[in-house]
C-alpha cells in the first residue's frame, strides 16, 4: 500500500511540474494561479503546497525540470567526441543549442522570456547553477580557438558575441510559440532551417575568431593595417 501511495505521489508531482511549465510559459509567474495549474494537472488545489511548499518553489522546479528534459533531448556536446576538432565541436554545441530553442515541446524558453519581461528574481540562482557549467565549456572552446595569446577579456567578448547570434533567431525558431504581436523574421530568413542557421553562426564566428587570433599573433602587422585604413 505504501508503495502505491508513493507512486501516486510521484505521478502527481510529475503532472504538477508539466502543468506548471505550460501555465508559467503561457502567463508568466505573476498571472499563473494554483487553481489553473492544479486543474490542468488533475490534482487538488492543496497539491502545490504539499509537493513544493509554495508557488515560488514550483516555479523554480518547473523551470529546472524543463531545462533538464531539454538537455536530455538535445545533449549540449551535439554528440561529438571531446577529441573532435574544435571547429566541429563548436558546430555541435551551437546546433544542439539551436535545437533546444526550436523544440516546440520545450517550455524553458518561454518561461525565461516571461521572466525577462516581468522579473521575479526567482530563477537567478537556478539558472546560474545549471547554465554556468555549460558557459564555462563554451568559454574553454573559444579560448582554444583563439589561442594562447588571447586575454580573458577577448575570450569573454567572443563568447558573448557568439551567444548573441544564437538568441537573435529566437523569434524565427519559436514561431507559433511567441506571443501575439511579436515581430516576425524578415522574409529571406523565414524558411531557414536550424542547421542552416547554426552553420551560418559558426562560419561567422570562426571568421571573426580567425581575424582576432591573427591580430593577437601579429600585433605589428595588425597595427600597420589599421594605419593604412586610416590613410596614415
Amino acid at each position: 500500500m505504501k508503495k502505491r501511495i508513493r507512486k501516486d505521489a510521484q505521478e502527481t508531482r510529475g503532472r504538477l511540474l508539466a502543468a506548471a511549465a505550460e501555465v508559467f510559459a503561457e502567463k508568466g509567474f505573476w498571472e499563473a494561479t494554483h487553481a489553473e495549474i492544479c486543474e490542468k494537472a488533475q490534482a487538488n488545489t492543496a497539491s502545490v503546497n504539499y509537493h513544493f511548499g509554495s508557488k515560488e518553489n514550483l516555479y523554480v522546479e518547473a523551470w529546472k525540470d524543463c531545462h533538464a528534459e531539454s538537455m536530455k533531448a538535445h545533449p549540449p556536446d551535439g554528440g561529438l567526441s571531446p577529441d573532435a576538432p574544435p571547429e566541429k565541436r563548436l558546430y555541435g554545441r551551437i546546433l544542439a543549442f539551436m535545437h533546444r530553442i526550436a523544440d516546440p515541446d520545450n517550455h524553458e524558453i518561454e518561461i525565461v522570456h516571461k521572466e525577462m519581461a516581468n522579473p521575479t528574481g526567482l530563477l537567478m540562482h537556478a539558472m546560474h547553477s545549471t547554465i554556468e557549467s555549460e558557459r564555462q565549456t563554451t568559454l574553454a572552446l573559444v579560448r582554444e580557438l583563439l589561442g594562447e595569446n588571447a586575454s580573458e577579456q577577448a575570450v569573454c567578448l567572443c563568447e558573448m558575441s557568439l551567444m548573441s547570434q544564437c538568441f537573435g533567431p529566437m523569434l524565427h525558431l519559436r514561431r507559433g510559440k511567441m506571443p501575439p504581436g511579436a515581430p516576425r523574421p524578415p522574409a529571406p530568413l523565414a524558411e531557414l532551417s536550424v542547421e542552416q542557421l547554426a552553420n551560418h553562426i559558426v562560419q561567422f564566428t570562426l571568421a571573426g575568431i580567425r581575424g582576432i587570433r591573427e591580430n593577437l599573433n601579429n600585433p605589428k602587422k595588425s597595427s600597420k593595417r589599421r594605419r593604412s585604413r586610416r590613410g596614415e
